[in-house]
């Protein structure tokens, strides 16, 4: 068994601060009483790292997965997708409820049953991440006897293909089928991944953080977003130099590494939980009638994005103490019901 390196759950880490920063500033700050020039300078800041977060998440989820697909018996990767789309429909389920009482609040929620139907299938909502990781599971598995130099190919002209804006506007469908390249690669590049990781010095991450923001400004100048190929070219450069500061950090930061490691390794009910804390602070400070100033703009969207963090693992911690962990892996759940079930089929009589 290999030993487990520090830079993916620090990367980790930073990847969930930054998806929740970007729905502070897209979701609550942007539309702030008041908000100006400040806040849009946060979402001009949050758009350039579009390329990084999502990609280098799934790279590392990718990087995780190999020993679940490569199972002889595929339950491992059953359980796993399984795992997945239960918490994905719980919380779909229980942000429809809770974002009823925030309708200010702007992000995707259900208000019938068809729209849930479609938020639970082809028209993800802000959970997306979760469907996609279980939608990525079974296409793993079933292509995990083609050639890599087929199958990344192959990946990248999809990710491009939904880059481009050729894609129905179904919610966050775009972001599931443009990512499935980064998984794909994390699953089957991780030893070249770590190699890279390990072997990167300071001065080969700056050379890509400073190709990164000169291709970003490029791209932004120019108008080149949807041009074919430009996303996922940008997002590949994007996560080489995510992947190097954190293999820096990771070596030579330790008071930075540390905080980040431990958060990479909480990312789930951050990420399921923490749409919900910042829709009701959003409603509680909209019913105050707050307004902003341009110095609050400047440190509110760090400040409430470790409010939230921490009301979610606060939150998370409580929950698993009422003995509703299942709320975060069902499994359990289920194996206690098929059991159940068992020893209930065994008790009956014999016709």
């Amino acid at each position: 068994m290999r030993a487990r390196v520090g830079w993916p759950d620090v990367a980790k880490g930073l990847c969930i601060i930054l998806v929740v920063l970007w729905h502070v500033v897209t979701k609550h700050a942007i539309d702030a009483p008041g908000a100006g020039s400040v806040t849009d300078a946060w979402a001009t800041l949050n758009a350039q790292l579009l390329p990084l977060r999502m990609p280098l998440f799934f790279l590392i989820s990718g990087m995780f997965a190999g020993r679940a697909i490569l199972a002889v018996d595929g339950a491992s990767w059953r359980r796993r997708a399984v795992r997945l789309l239960s918490v994905y429909v719980i919380w779909v389920l229980i942000q429809t409820v809770v974002l009823a009482l925030t309708p200010d609040f702007d992000t995707a929620r259900a208000t019938d049953g068809w729209e849930l139907l479609a938020q639970l299938t082809i028209s993800p909502t802000n959970l997306w991440y979760l469907l996609a990781l279980a939608v990525y599971l079974v296409i793993a598995r079933l292509t995990r006897d083609l050639p890599t130099a087929f199958v990344l190919p192959v990946a990248f002209v999809v990710a491009a293909f939904a880059a481009a804006g050729l894609m129905p506007d179904l919610g966050n469908l775009w972001q599931v089928v443009q990512n499935l390249f980064f998984f794909l690669a994390g699953l089957r590049l991780r030893d070249a991944v770590e190699r890279f990781a390990a072997s990167t010095g300071i001065l080969r991450a700056l050379a890509l953080a400073a190709g990164f923001a000169g291709a970003t400004a490029v791209v932004g100048v120019l108008g080149m977003r949807g041009w074919p190929g430009v996303w996922p070219l940008l997002a590949v450069l994007a996560v080489a130099c995510g992947v190097a500061l954190c293999a820096l950090v990771d070596r030579h930061a330790s008071a930075v590494a540390r905080p980040l490691r431990w958060i990479g390794q909480r990312t789930l009910p951050i990420y399921v939980l923490h749409m919900i804390p910042l829709a009701l602070i959003d409603e509680v400070l909209r019913a105050t009638g707050w307004r902003t100033t341009p110095v609050v703009e400047a440190v509110e969207p760090i400040v409430l994005t470790a409010v939230v963090i921490a009301l979610c693992l606060a939150l998370h911690a409580i929950l698993v103490r009422l003995q509703l962990g299942v709320l975060f892996d069902p499994l359990p759940l289920w194996d206690r019901l098929r059991g159940y079930r068992a020893a209930t089929a065994g008790r009956r009589p014999s016709p």
